[in-house]
Formats: structure tokens, C-alpha cells, sequence
């Protein structure tokens, strides 16, 4: 691990991911500064959800070069040790069907991780905890568990857990794939208010309705390619 090289929250630089003999990331690179939110499409198999596991440290890269923050991940394995921690601390991740511990309470799923990556002691978590579930509208929720909530609240719960250790990076995998369009717009909200307090967001997505309420950058992949990066006005 090394400090940062850029100002950017996230660079990619020539980033590939092999499945076998197929490259289904090839040779991509991306900068993105605080407080955008990118909105990452293109049709299935397009490589929106392996780019995004690779940042997050889950999927090794083939070639090039990953620096979320200042916390640099290199080619041919999975981060390990102190760059694993400290990569877990700059990056939160928004699972397509949210993962939630399914023997965990809403509250509990939240407070988890700032307890286990930050040692922090457990009433100032819970109070983290229960100010995130407030902040996100499903405070009533805190003692409910995953099966007990709906989609829209499960999702607020993941959103919460991955913004628990205060990372200024999100990401999120097919946010919309659940949701009827009162939730989207919901979502879209509460995207767009995270990013006005200087957080960064690249969500992967097939939604072109939804990226065009909260995203103000589109990147486009084909085949595992960058194919095009627009600004949106």
C-alpha cells in the first residue's frame, strides 16, 4: 500500500479480468473525482459487475492497476493484510439482492463492521448504526430482520451497512432490479443527496431512466471495453 498518486477518489489504469482464455474486462481506465457519481452501463456480460468486484478487492485482476483513495491493489491475487483493511475502510459495496446477514438484525447488520474493521467500541457503533437507519428512513426497522423487510427497506439497510466505516467510496450493483418506479425515484434521492455530501458513487446499472435521474457521468461498456464517457448536463 502507498499513498495517493492523484486527488481522485478512484483510478483504473489498464484494467483487465480474465475468465479463462477471455478477457472480460480489457484494458480499462477510468478516473473518477469526490462527489461524482457515475453511472456504469452497457447490456449483460458487459463487465459493469466484475469492475466493480475488482475495486472492492473480491475478484483478481489479470493486468493493471487499481487506487481507490490512496490504497493501490495490483495484479495477480486478492488484496491481503493491511491493504485489505485499509481498502475496506475506503470502499463500501451495495450487493444486487444486498447480502444482509439473515440471522442479524437490521441494527446489527449495520453495526458489524465498524466494530470489526475499525474497532470501534459497540454503543458508539450502535448509535452510528441507528443514525444511519434514521438518516436513510428505516430506523423503525432496527429490529426487524432481512425476511421480515421489504425490498425497498432491505436495500436502505444495505446502503446503511455499506456506509457504516464512512468510506468515500460506494458502490452499487443493479440497484433498480427489485424496485417499481416510486422506489427507483426514491433511490435516485437518496443517491443524489449522498453525492451533495461529497461522496463518491458508481453504480452499475442497465437502467437508463435511473441513471438519468442521478447520474452526472455515464461510461458505457461493450464486450468488456470502454466504449464511451459522457458528462451528463
Amino acid at each position: 500500500m502507498s499513498g495517493p498518486a492523484s486527488t481522485a477518489t478512484l483510478l483504473l489504469r489498464g484494467l483487465t479480468v480474465r475468465r479463462e482464455s477471455r478477457a472480460v474486462v480489457d484494458g480499462v481506465s477510468l478516473r473518477v473525482g469526490r462527489g461524482e457519481l457515475v453511472a456504469l452501463m452497457g447490456e449483460s456480460g458487459a463487465g459493469k459487475t466484475t469492475i466493480l468486484r475488482a475495486i472492492a478487492g473480491l475478484d483478481v485482476f489479470a493486468a493493471g492497476e487499481i487506487d481507490v483513495a490512496g490504497v493501490r491493489l495490483s495484479a495477480g491475487g486478492l488484496p491481503r493484510g493491511d491493504t485489505l483493511r485499509e481498502l475496506h475502510r475506503r470502499v463500501g459495496m451495495v450487493f444486487q439482492f444486498h447480502n444482509l446477514f439473515s440471522n442479524l438484525t437490521a441494527l446489527h447488520n449495520v453495526w458489524l463492521a465498524p466494530v470489526h474493521v475499525q474497532r470501534v467500541a459497540g454503543d458508539e457503533a450502535e448509535a452510528r448504526a441507528r443514525a444511519l437507519l434514521e438518516s436513510l428512513g428505516v430506523d423503525p426497522r432496527a429490529d426487524a430482520f432481512p425476511h421480515e423487510l421489504s425490498g425497498g427497506e432491505a436495500q436502505r439497510v444495505a446502503i446503511a451497512r455499506a456506509l457504516a466505516v464512512d468510506p468515500p467510496l460506494l458502490l452499487m450493483d443493479e440497484p433498480t432490479a427489485s424496485l417499481d418506479a416510486g422506489r427507483r425515484t426514491d433511490l435516485a434521492a437518496t443517491l443524489t443527496a449522498l453525492v451533495a455530501q461529497g461522496r463518491t458513487l458508481i453504480v452499475a446499472t442497465h437502467d437508463r431512466d435511473f441513471a438519468a435521474m442521478c447520474a452526472k457521468r455515464v461510461v458505457r461498456l461493450e464486450n468488456g471495453r470502454l466504449l464511451t464517457d459522457e458528462r451528463v448536463e
